[in-house]
């Protein structure tokens, strides 16, 4: 038997023998005298367990949420490490291809060196010839005694000119072994260079690589890092939404859903769920909804949510536009620049608000009950104790008919039996 069900049973069987006996009977039926006595008991004993059971959710979504925060700060971190190794790696992969390039210009350089040792060896070989002539005239030369070139000479001049050639010959000797040194100390010194420098661009870019490919390391251990974090950001998001729900299960649990007939104000619409939507607009009644987060509203709340609705009522259908307030629901009392009272200074029209904690209830009797959460909640009063409610009937004492939107904590419109002494109301001016 559903929460809905044990309501309707409750008020068509009004008997104060009937064997199911609640919380809502005791109050309701008993003499009053011992009625008080027995609420007392259960508003200490329930109080106490709804009081512990709040504080659980809430101590559970505050830890969630303080580790979301500090891995949302690690995920921050990582980044900004992520940026330094990408910024490192960039970097490096400019230096590399900067070196290779120097390398290419090197080895055709290299090319070139190497063509130019060939020509040198070349003109070597070439100059060792011409050597190679000139000591063997020398050589002949050499054989003979001054008299004997003075007798081979035709005349003085000759032999001169002989002495002379000699000379040049002596000359040429010696320039073709400087040029010959020249050319091979040049080539070897070229290629000595060129080997010196590829070795030193080719040792430059392993260690470079080697950089680049730790920061690469780097990188994706930051990237496992960031995907560990992010999981563990969506998994603590599922709990909070789960506990959220519980904790709105609990926070419903106080109050007893009942259902209109022919509910006024409209229909329709996701929101709607056989109560009607309470006239609430369309589009808001039909946007996606999330216990940790809708889009808001042109008012500034969260669609779908109950903050949404009291204030789209209060001000839109009842028309009290200078209303201000902040905060979550269960705060509004506090930040509500409109009168605020307890039962029975209430108006019909008037906004029914749970507190959210002890620690901002005006009095200690108004939350020991409450087995809610940490965002309270807010409805609008459509009937006091007593009176009679269109489609429904007469209020029974002790509660106030109210409607809201989320009270089931999956953004539907609902109309609930609230204990009239849970709630703080702001009354419209």
């Amino acid at each position: 038997m559903t929460k809905h069900d044990i309501v309707k049973v409750r008020l068509k069987n009004k008997n104060p023998k009937m064997k199911t006996i609640d919380k809502t009977y005791f109050r309701r039926y008993v003499r009053p005298g011992l009625a008080v006595m027995v609420l007392s008991i259960m508003v200490l004993v329930f109080g106490f367990y709804a009081k512990a059971k709040a504080t659980n959710y809430q101590a559970q979504i505050n830890n969630l949420n303080n580790q979301n925060a500090q891995a949302q700060a690690s995920i921050n971190g990582l980044q900004v490490q992520a940026s330094n190794y990408q910024q490192a790696i960039a970097a490096y992969q400019a230096q590399i291809s900067a070196i290779q390039n120097s390398i290419a210009v090197n080895q055709a350089k290299q090319v070139v060196y190497q063509q130019q040792i060939v020509a040198d060896q070349a003109k070597i070989a070439q100059n060792k010839a011409f050597l190679a002539n000139d000591l063997k005239t020398m050589y002949v030369q050499g054989q003979m005694t001054t008299i004997e070139q003075l007798a081979t000479s035709q005349n003085l001049s000759t032999f001169v000119n002989r002495q002379e050639d000699d000379i040049k010959i002596q000359d040429q000797l010696d320039s073709l072994l400087t040029t010959i040194k020249n050319l091979q100390l040049q080539a070897q010194n070229n290629k000595n260079q060129i080997t010196a420098l590829l070795a030193t661009e080719q040792s430059q870019q392993a260690q470079i690589s080697a950089d680049q490919n730790q920061q690469s390391q780097l990188l994706a251990m930051n990237q496992q890092q960031q995907s560990s974090y992010n999981a563990q950001l969506a998994a603590n998001n599922s709990k909070i939404a789960t506990l959220q729900a519980e904790q709105a299960a609990a926070n419903a649990a106080i109050a007893q859903s009942v259902n209109i007939v022919a509910p006024s104000g409209g229909s329709g619409g996701a929101c709607d769920i056989g109560y009607g939507n309470g006239g609430y607009p369309l589009s808001w009644c039909n946007a996606p909804f999330s216990m940790s987060y809708s889009a808001n509203d042109t008012n500034g709340f969260p669609e779908r949510q109950c903050t949404s609705y009291a204030y789209w009522y209060f001000t839109s259908v009842e028309g009290q536009t200078n209303f201000q307030v902040s905060g979550n629901a269960g705060w509004w009392w506090e930040t509500s620049n409109y009168p605020v009272s307890t039962y029975p200074d209430v108006q019909v029209g008037a906004i029914g608000v749970e507190p959210s904690s002890a620690t901002n209830a005006p009095v200690a009797t108004l939350h020991t009950s409450f087995d809610g959460g940490y965002y309270g909640h807010v409805m609008i009063v459509k009937a006091l104790p007593g009176q009679n409610y269109p489609g429904y009937g007469v209020v029974p004492s002790g509660d106030v008919l109210v409607a809201s939107m989320n009270e089931d904590g999956y953004g539907h419109f609902m109309y609930d039996l609230w204990p009239v002494n849970y709630l703080m109301y702001i009354n419209p001016k």
